[in-house]
């Protein structure tokens, strides 16, 4: 089976084409042939040694996001799903089991269909990308009408937490570069200010009292606590926990914690069909070119997910 993983920590260079045993599907699982896998920052912090290395796994495989079909369903499994369908799914990650392979084996509660009218590579940006922007959005307890900001709003999770956010009903303030200010509109964002050192201050001018919550995907950090009402929270994205001097809660959002939440992934594959979601590929690359995959991660300003196929 042709994977892509790495033996060492280090730059995009440690990544490598694989050949890797073929595992067929247990109880409860199952199998999807992957047509494509997203290329995500978690990736990367995997590829780098960021993230603690498994015990015993001379080889990683990364890869949290994948699409395709499913090629085997195993024995005794309980699921609607059957051989053929064109799936998506998200992964957790140990030692040669991760989504840059041609084949994964999954619980069959971390697989659902892929949106109608999409391509794998469109599908596969949705698991965990899009997962993780609905979490941060549910874990602000927000009211329609309320105000929510975004920040690293042109990226995949940012992209996804200002269109599900419109969809909610919310006010959405979010960060850019002038030359993205029309992409922002076109997902929904109400309001515009630029990114960088400058974004609090520009925020606070839109709400005396503070807005209702923040969706931290670009990872400013502690200097949104100023711009929080009391009482509110900033979901973030990179296990940021900790208190301010005022009441605003700095929560972590790990979607690897629900990744067998059928109901919020076929929520997902649902929002992407009435088109309140709308994927976010940037590129598609071959598995061969995922050294160039993940060069174009660390130089960051993507629009969307780099997306590599098998």
């Amino acid at each position: 089976m042709k994977a892509v993983g790495l033996r060492t920590f280090g730059g995009p260079e440690v990544l490598e084409v694989l050949d890797l045993p073929h595992r067929e599907p247990g109880s409860q699982e199952v199998e999807v042939r992957v047509l494509a896998a997203t290329v995500n920052p978690a990736d990367r912090n995997v590829r780098t040694g960021f993230y603690a290395p498994p015990p015993n796994h001379p080889i990683y495989v990364p890869g949290m996001e994948v699409a395709g079909i499913v090629s085997c369903i195993g024995r005794g499994t309980m699921t609607d799903l059957e051989v053929g369908d064109r799936v998506m799914a998200i992964v957790v990650p140990h030692g040669t089991h991760g989504g840059y392979a041609e084949s994964v084996v999954l619980p069959a509660a971390s697989v659902v269909r892929s949106p109608r009218g999409v391509t794998d590579a469109e599908a596969a940006t949705i698991p965990m990308n899009a997962l993780t922007a609905k979490l941060a959005l549910d874990a602000l307890g927000l009211s329609k009408s309320d105000t929510v900001a975004v920040t690293g709003a042109v990226g995949a999770v940012g992209g996804f937490a200002v269109q599900l956010a419109k969809s909610a009903g919310l006010r959405v303030i979010a960060d850019a570069k002038p030359e993205d200010e029309r992409l922002l509109r076109e997902l929904g964002a109400d309001v515009v200010v630029p990114r960088g050192a400058g974004f609090a201050t520009e925020v606070a001018a839109f709400s005396l009292n503070g807005i209702d919550g923040v969706v931290d995907a670009g990872v400013v950090g502690l200097e949104l606590a100023a711009i929080v009402r009391e009482g509110g929270t900033v979901a973030t994205l990179r296990g940021l926990e900790t208190t301010v001097d005022r009441d605003v809660r700095f929560l972590p959002v790990m979607s690897g914690q629900h990744s067998q939440d059928t109901k919020l992934l076929n929520f997902l594959r649902k929002a992407v069909e009435a088109q309140a979601l709308k994927p976010r590929v940037c590129a598609c690359l071959t598995a061969e070119e995922a050294v160039e995959a993940h060069h174009r991660l660390d130089a960051g300003g993507l629009h969307g997910r780099i997306v590599l196929t098998f």
